[in-house]
């Protein structure tokens, strides 16, 4: 509205006519669902069921403890001596079932998440660690679920226990509610682990199709899958196992005598060199991890250093051995395309001179052209998110030409940007989006009177180039 002037003199105006601009929003914060030691910022358990933004293993610490002593491992230490004392063999081990590790490994998740480029993410702590044996309640990790309903910033949902849920059944209703809220909310996705329990953790000689038809046919539905991606094998890891030394037995064998079993707190104060032996063994216990924590925090990593739109794949696992089982090409190729229902399993595999990679970029939707890849769900999650936000300030400004030229030149800076960073396919940004808006064009005269303004994005996502195919043949001489 013009200003109306009484007193003569020389009035300023600032006339506005740069749009403004879009803020890009962040693409890699995951959110960890599951049990903790504690969770007390102040007092006791006030941080229980309570979304809590951490950047580093040393906050996890201090808020929600650390992780669940191992009682299970058996330590066998085997050694021969000739007459003069001295040692002539000897053989030290250490071993841990699966079914008898505690199924609460959040504090493992957070070590590989950061160890692999992980940031800021959020802590929903579901409640303190069972005894050992007791099923894990979806039911709980349901609760933690809702609770990021009302939290706008984490982009990512990791669920690290799941896979110790006590049915599949379970664990396909907890992923079910993941991804309808990541279609409620769209501004989220779900990186998940293949259900299998010990077929994925203890046996490397199991078939790892077993575990994906297992997965595929009752452990997750139909639904939203474009809004999730899958992980398998599980990864055999660098990290040490914290232990209950006042539980774990120790076998002593000095041969030929018999074995003798003692505890292995009291080798401390008594024989402190069996006691540095055992503890060596049971640092070199593989600690096997699911790989959804792991993965998240490799998609922070690729998103930093490259962007969204770039697969998180063909890129190196740091603090893993190696994978829990070993599979073939023909194997990966159901894996990754499943013709029935299309839900795409990403594998991780080891290469020979660069080491364990992940070796799929595929969602679970991996037979839809438009939702195919990872990458490009994620970015258009990325730009809805952000376009959203920067739109907001246009809410109940007057529907008319001028407001839609400021909309559309705000959107279309900011997908320049993205064009030139390498995240649309195009030669000319005109060949790598579209940005409409206006009366004759998204909207009609009812649309303005009923106070919407609908404005029409097209972006051309750049895939990943996921077969490259070389073509060779012979050709005659010429010369």
């Amino acid at each position: 509205m013009a200003t109306l002037y009484k007193t003569p003199g020389v009035y300023i105006e600032e006339i506005p006519k740069f749009p403004p601009s879009v803020a890009p929003v962040e693409t890699a914060i995951p959110a960890f669902i599951g049990y903790t030691e504690q969770a007390k910022e102040f007092i006791a358990a006030d941080l229980l069921l309570k979304p809590k933004r951490i950047t580093s293993m040393v906050e996890y610490s201090r808020l929600f403890g650390g992780p669940q002593p191992e009682t299970g491992i058996d330590v066998s230490i085997v050694e021969k001596q000739d007459d003069s004392g001295a040692t002539t063999s000897l053989s030290v081990s250490a071993t841990l079932l699966e079914a008898n590790r505690s199924k609460h490994i959040m504090y493992y998740a957070l070590q590989m998440f950061f160890a692999n480029g992980g940031g800021p993410c959020y802590i929903v702590s579901v409640g303190p660690y069972k005894t050992l044996g007791t099923a894990l309640v979806e039911s709980e990790l349901k609760a933690g679920l809702d609770t990021l309903l009302k939290v706008d910033e984490p982009t990512l949902l990791v669920f690290p226990e799941a896979q110790f849920l006590g049915t599949i059944a379970d664990f396909k209703a907890l992923h079910d509610l993941a991804l309808a809220q990541c279609e409620l909310l769209k501004d989220r996705f779900v990186i998940m682990d293949v259900h299998g329990d010990d077929i994925l953790m203890d046996d490397p000689t199991a078939n790892l199709l077993d575990a994906i038809d297992n997965f595929r046919d009752d452990g997750i539905g139909a639904n939203n899958l474009k809004y999730g991606a899958a992980y398998a094998p599980n990864l055999e890891t660098i990290l040490d196992f914290t232990v209950d030394e006042t539980a774990i037995d120790v076998s002593y064998q000095l041969l030929p005598a018999a074995a003798a079993t003692v505890k292995l707190s009291s080798m401390a104060n008594t024989d402190n060199r069996k006691y540095e032996l055992a503890r060596t063994a049971i640092r070199d216990m593989a600690c096997k991890l699911p790989p959804s924590s792991t993965i998240a925090g490799i998609y922070a990593a690729v998103d930093n250093n490259r962007g969204v739109w770039k697969a998180p794949a063909n890129v190196s696992v740091t603090a893993v051995i190696k994978p829990t089982i070993d599979f073939t090409n023909a194997e990966q190729d159901q894996m990754n395309v499943d013709t029935t229902g299309g839900k795409s399993v990403n594998a991780i595999r080891p290469f020979t001179g660069k080491g364990t990679l992940v070796w799929g970029a595929r969602t679970l939707a991996g037979n839809d052209n438009e939702w195919r890849y990872v990458s490009v769900r994620r970015l258009f999650i990325f730009v809805e998110e952000s376009v959203k936000k920067a739109t907001e300030q246009f809410v109940f400004e007057p529907n008319d030409a001028n407001t839609w030229v400021r909309v559309q030149a705000m959107i279309e800076n900011f997908l320049n940007t993205l064009w030139r960073q390498g995240a649309l396919q195009g030669i000319k940004p005109e060949h790598a989006f579209y940005v409409a808006v206006g009366l004759g064009k998204t909207m009609t005269a009812l649309d303005i009177l009923e106070g919407r303004m609908l404005v029409e994005i097209g972006m051309a996502a750049v895939r990943p180039a996921e077969f490259i195919v070389l073509k060779f043949s012979h050709k005659m001489a010429e010369s």
